[in-house]
């Protein structure tokens, strides 16, 4: 298994067909936003899609991004569009990606990082502390804002 970054791989056409295969809405949306070459136009231009991969299956995916769509806000950088596919859960894949963000944090002196959801119990196992509720710029719903230490 490996980590690579979706804008600087050579396969971007056979990567976007796997993440079209989530059966998750968000994941279709991030499917339409970079077909539509306007993922950096709706989460910042320094953003990156990160994706677990074995070989040519797509195991799992998120993006650390300038912007969620908890907004307006001052907090960056996010990550965002969080997705295993259902036969890789329960085995902690999602924590490599995890990894390779804080990596990239650290190089960028990021000392935190933020994640919007509706999970409750999920991201605590990879280190992140509720920090707050905050409300989605698309349906103004309440969502938990965890928060990850760079250390």
């Amino acid at each position: 298994m490996q980590v690579i970054e979706y804008h600087n791989c050579d396969r971007q056409g056979h990567w976007l067909e796997q993440i079209k295969k989530s059966d998750w809405s968000a994941g279709q949306f991030l499917y339409e936003l970079l077909k539509e070459n306007k993922f950096f136009e709706m989460v910042g231009e320094k953003s990156r899609v990160m994706l677990l991969v074995d070989g040519d299956e797509l195991i799992s995916f998120c993006t650390y991004a300038e912007k969620d769509d908890i907004q307006p806000t001052e907090l960056t950088p996010w990550i965002g569009f969080v997705y295993t596919f259902p036969q890789y859960r329960g085995h902690r894949y999602q924590g490599k990606l995890f990894q390779e963000i804080e990596k990239l944090a650290k190089v960028e002196s990021v000392r935190e990082i933020y994640i919007s959801t509706d999970h409750i119990g999920l991201y605590e196992k990879y280190g992140c502390e509720f920090f707050q509720t905050m409300y989605d710029r698309r349906n103004g719903e309440p969502c938990r804002v965890y928060r990850k230490r760079v250390e």
